[in-house]
């Protein structure tokens, strides 16, 4: 990885791709600084005192946007620390991600966003951004103070992997962001229904494994909907997996609410026969389901109605994989499989590269109120120049990530990132 100080560069002979205004033509970027200063299609005379970076064909759009990582720190640096997500990030392209607040201590106050806040900075690779937490501790007991911590910087508020089960906490949530006009985010699952270790039916009868059903996801989302429509808040459902999850926001959209919501990739590219031999890399939170719900997440992806992709990244360490099925921890990492990942969908026929790109870049940047996640002049020169088609193999013993359980690890792909610039710098090389 090479660091380079922000000066005037020419990225020439790029496929340019802009979800925001559906640019895809062959041309050059210049950049001065940390902002773009001009993006032109076409010919192109480079000025004489610009740094010249030759993409020789390979595409350059806006760096990928992560609206849902776990980074670990503080609290539990062995399995990740700002730094290595940081690293991690920036080899798959992201050059913005957003934490949950589920650190230790949580982020439910002022001082603990700013101490983040100071971290990342000191780390100088993908920008970090915080979601501050709903509730006190992520108890789901007593409200956080969500208007001084929005002053201090947080995007939005959730709190993380916990559902806030009881409902009149999610209406006075949503009641009190929405005097605010902030954006809550729920990791939509009822925890009554919710305490087996992977999907239910007959793959987890047949396992013995005890399942956790679609209805949890689909009921505590079917509540929040309601709460949304009496309060007339801001709603973003997380990593959503089941159909009928596609076809409640979609009736909420048409209904006006302001609703919106993310999946990842394990929840289009794997469905529950991942956990195979009882793999614990391939117990998530929620967890792979049938693969009529698979289908129908690509669906929701084809049609809008599930308007970002996030890595879901989740760290954890050996000792909390490397045991029985129903002990390990839920999770897997996501950094570095986000772009090649989801270039799936591309490559299967589903979405258009500018659609894919989209719902990395410029969709959940402005969920999210971010000036991110687009190639126009005077913009933060964020970039990531890659190669769609270069096949490749997933191998998770070399990703710059702490933590290694990944899923995907030996699955096939096609799509390589070359380069990752922050704000004018050249954080990440494939070259070295």
């Amino acid at each position: 990885m090479s660091l380079r100080s922000p000066g005037r560069v020419a990225y020439v002979n790029a496929r340019l791709l802009d979800p925001a205004s559906g640019l895809d033509q062959t041309g050059a970027l210049l950049a001065d600084g940390e902002h773009i200063v001009e993006v032109h299609p076409g010919a192109f005379t480079a000025p004489e005192d610009a740094e010249i970076i030759d993409c020789q064909g390979a595409c350059l759009a806006p760096g990928l946007v992560d609206m849902r990582v776990q980074l670990r720190e503080p609290g539990e640096e062995h399995k990740e620390s700002m730094r290595s997500a940081g690293q991690a990030a920036v080899a798959g392209g992201i050059t913005s991600m957003v934490c949950l607040p589920n650190t230790n201590p949580p982020m439910d106050d002022e001082a603990t966003l700013e101490f983040v806040a100071r971290r990342a900075r000191l780390a100088g690779l993908a920008k970090v951004y915080c979601y501050g937490a709903c509730t006190k501790g992520l108890r789901g007991e007593d409200l956080a103070e969500l208007g001084i911590m929005a002053e201090a910087g947080a995007l939005a508020f959730t709190d993380g992997v916990k559902a806030i089960a009881n409902a009149q906490m999610m209406r006075r949530v949503l009641a009190y962001a929405a005097t605010f006009d902030l954006l809550v985010m729920q990791h939509p699952e009822e925890p009554t229904l919710a305490g087996g270790v992977m999907n239910a039916g007959d793959l987890a009868t047949r396992m013995g494994l005890s399942g956790i059903p679609r209805e949890a996801e689909i009921i505590l989302l079917e509540r929040d909907l309601r709460l949304v429509a009496m309060t007339g808040g801001r709603y973003h459902a997380a990593h959503i997996s089941t159909g009928e999850s596609v076809a409640l926001i979609r009736r909420a959209k048409d209904q006006g609410l302001r609703v919106s919501c993310d999946t990842a990739p394990f929840y289009f590219a794997l469905n529950e026969l991942a956990v195979g031999d009882y793999r614990t890399f391939a117990k998530l939170s929620p967890p792979l389901r049938g693969e009529s719900d698979r289908r129908a997440i690509i669906e929701g992806l084809k049609d809008g109605v599930i308007d970002a992709i996030a890595s879901d990244h989740s760290p954890q360490d050996q000792d909390t994989k490397r045991l029985p099925f129903a002990q390990a921890a839920f999770g897997a990492v996501g950094l570095e499989t986000l772009l090649s990942i989801s270039l799936e969908l591309h490559h299967n026929g589903h979405l258009s590269l500018l659609d894919v790109l989209r719902r990395l870049t410029v969709a959940p940047a402005g969920l999210l109120g971010l000036d991110a996640g687009r190639l126009r002049p005077g913009g933060k020169a964020d970039l990531l120049v890659f190669d769609p088609y270069r096949a490749g193999k997933v191998d998770a013993t070399r990703f710059l990530s702490k933590s290694k359980n990944s899923p995907f690890d030996d699955r096939p792909v096609q799509g390589r990132v070359l380069r990752t610039v922050v704000d004018g710098r050249t954080v990440f090389s494939a070259d070295g």
